[in-house]
Formats: C-alpha cells, sequence, structure tokens
C-alpha cells in the first residue's frame, strides 16, 4: 500500500510504498476514507518529534470503511464489514486512577494512533484490539463525508475545553488564534450562545479565510498592542468575560490575560514548544481581577461522540471548514499550503468516498 512516513528528523515525510498490515486476533482492518492533518502532524514534519520513534505513519484523525475483522473477537464487538466509522483514537489503559475518574484522556499510560500505532495517512490502517474492544469505532451517518467526520477528533478536543468554560449568552469571547482549532473554538462559542465572539490572529490571510463563518468581530494581532485596546472596548469597556488561547505563541498567554474582564475565564489550549514551554506572566491580573486560568489536554471518548453528532446535525458548517482535499501521492503540498497559511483544515484521502 502507499503511506506516507515519518523518517525522522525535520521535513522527513515519504510518500512511499510499505507492505499492508497484517491484522490480529480482534483486530479491525479500516480502508482510509480520509485523514486530515492536524497542528501535531505540522509540528512533526516542521521540528520531528522525539517521542515518536522512526519509521512511522503519522495521522490521528482519520475515518474509513471496515474492510477486514480479525477473528471472533472482532466479530463480537459489532463491527461489521463494510460499516463507515470515524475512529477515536486514544487508547487509555482503562485501571489507572485517571481513568476510573472519568479523565481517560489524561491516563497514566495512554497511547494514540501516529505515535505508539501506525495512523490513517496510508491506504489502510489496523485499530488495534483495545480500541476495538473499547467501542471506539463510531459509526458515520451517510449524510456525513469522511472528511467531515475526521473532524469529530479535534472538534471533540474543543468541547472537551468547553465543558469547564460555561459559555453563555451573556458572554463576550475572545478566540486568540484563528487555525483550524481557533475557528472551531469561536464557533462553538457561537453556538453556546456567546453574545459576542472576537476571533484574533497575526495573520490578515488567515482571519480573511474565516471571514465567511460570521463571527462578530476579527482583529489582527499587532506589536503595538493595538488588538487589546479593541478586546478591552468590547463588552461596554469591560472587556471579554472568556478569552481562549488557541495558538502555539506564549505571547498570546500573556496578551489573554492582559485583555480579559474581571471575573473572567481564560483557556490555554494551544501547547507552547517543549523547547522553550514558559510564557513571563503577570499573575497579579489573576490575583486582582480574580481571573480563572484552565488548561486542556485532548478528549474522552463522550466528547468525541458529541462531536460526531454536532457534525452530523447540519448546524456546524463542517463541509467549508474542510476547505482542501488532496490524494496521498500530494500530502507535501498540502503541509506546505498549510505553512503557507491558505488553508483551514486539509484533508489527506487515500481512498476517497
Amino acid at each position: 500500500m502507499k503511506a506516507a512516513v515519518y523518517l525522522g528528523g525535520a521535513k522527513n515525510i515519504q510518500v512511499k510504498t510499505v507492505p499492508d498490515p497484517v491484522i490480529r486476533e480482534g483486530e479491525v482492518l479500516l480502508r482510509v476514507g480520509a485523514c486530515n492533518v492536524c497542528g501535531v502532524d505540522m509540528r512533526t514534519w516542521t521540528h520531528g518529534d522525539a517521542k515518536i520513534s522512526p519509521p512511522r505513519i503519522l495521522g490521528h484523525e482519520l475515518a474509513g470503511t471496515v474492510v477486514e475483522l480479525g477473528g471472533p473477537a472482532a466479530e463480537a464487538s459489532g463491527a461489521a464489514l463494510g460499516d463507515r466509522v470515524v475512529m477515536y483514537p486514544v487508547l487509555a489503559c482503562g485501571k489507572c486512577t485517571y481513568c476510573r475518574r472519568g479523565r481517560a484522556n489524561l491516563c497514566d499510560t495512554r497511547t494514540t494512533m501516529s505515535y505508539q500505532h501506525d495512523g490513517g495517512f496510508a491506504e489502510l490502517v489496523a485499530v488495534p484490539r483495545a480500541a476495538v474492544e473499547g467501542g471506539q469505532l463510531i459509526r458515520v451517518p451517510d449524510t456525513v463525508s469522511f472528511a467531515e467526520a475526521a473532524l469529530a477528533e479535534p472538534l471533540g478536543c474543543t468541547l472537551h475545553a468547553h465543558s469547564r468554560l460555561g459559555i453563555g449568552i451573556r458572554d463576550t469571547v475572545v478566540v486568540i488564534g484563528a487555525g483550524p482549532i481557533g475557528l472551531l473554538h469561536a464557533l462553538v462559542s457561537r453556538i453556546e450562545g456567546a453574545t459576542h465572539v472576537c476571533l484574533m490572529d497575526v495573520s490578515a490571510e488567515r482571519l480573511k479565510l474565516a471571514e465567511g463563518f460570521g463571527l462578530d468581530s476579527y482583529v489582527q494581532v499587532t506589536e503595538d498592542g493595538t488588538h487589546l485596546a479593541a478586546a478591552r472596548a468590547l463588552n461596554e469597556g469591560l472587556g471579554p468575560e472568556v478569552v481562549i488561547v488557541a495558538c502555539a505563541a506564549a505571547q498570546g498567554q500573556v496578551d489573554a490575560l492582559e485583555m480579559a474582564a474581571k471575573g473572567a475565564r481564560i483557556e490555554f489550549f494551544g501547547g507552547l514548544p517543549k523547547s522553550n514551554p514558559y510564557a513571563n506572566l503577570n499573575t497579579n491580573l489573576i490575583h486582582y481581577r480574580e481571573l480563572a486560568v484552565s488548561g486542556s489536554f485532548s478528549e474522552n471518548i463522550e466528547d468525541f461522540k458529541a462531536a460526531l453528532k454536532l457534525v452530523g446535525s447540519g448546524t456546524f458548517p463542517a463541509g467549508k471548514i474542510v476547505t482542501h482535499r488532496f490524494p496521498l501521492e500530494r500530502m507535501l503540498e498540502g503541509l506546505e499550503l498549510i505553512q503557507a497559511g491558505r488553508s483551514i483544515k486539509v484533508s489527506i484521502q487515500p481512498n476517497p468516498d
């Protein structure tokens, strides 16, 4: 089969022919319809990732068709040949303290597709037995394309963060970062009833791409701080009640504290580069303004299921978010498009619908 293989280091992903996966008892073989590119995939391509042992097939936002069942154990799981499914990609132990508390995303020994298991940038992918038996292959409605279904993964992560923000009709929300995740945060905030949703980014081109989604305001981040003044002017001059930092920039975290209203909720969603994971924060703002600052990592399967339901509801613009679709052979072209900031969500389609 053809696959995009990470060979270690920066800018070292090659589309090549590799052996087809051979599934074992309890596993399921998927014919991949779509695997969307995540920011994690981009960081791995751009900088490399020491946590991944090459060669590894990347891609964890994946959906496809069941084409082979690994014996009676797989058959007993409820999976059936021909099922159109999307995969929840986190494999948790189910036994540690965090799993028992319903926080499997924080599992001590979790593994993930594209890190410890070959992912979806391939014509075929083997789904591990633990995922099959854990009900992590979820059927996709016929009205939802594979590329749209694969949005359940980043959208599930977004919903996981919002479960603690409590956004409602009294809230003004600023999202810093107009990439795919930032846009998802902005759209979910609107669905939750926020009275004003503002999207910020350093890139005018990214903001232009997002204008078609009908948010309330779009503000370019500038070095002179005019974006901070624009944020503070919101909500009758009080500033936003919710600020979500959806970019991997320390300055975004600094700005979030500076612009927030008293009593605001702030979400640090985007992780900083591990080579320099520090931000010079004015923590007096947290103290004197009584700000609630939280972080969010990954998602639980219930978040994922809720996200798929939202994608299929007809009220969420999933089709507009996936702006570009590339065959596997043109994957590097897709990565370069993302790096140039000229796309929202890029979907790689080894075997299109």
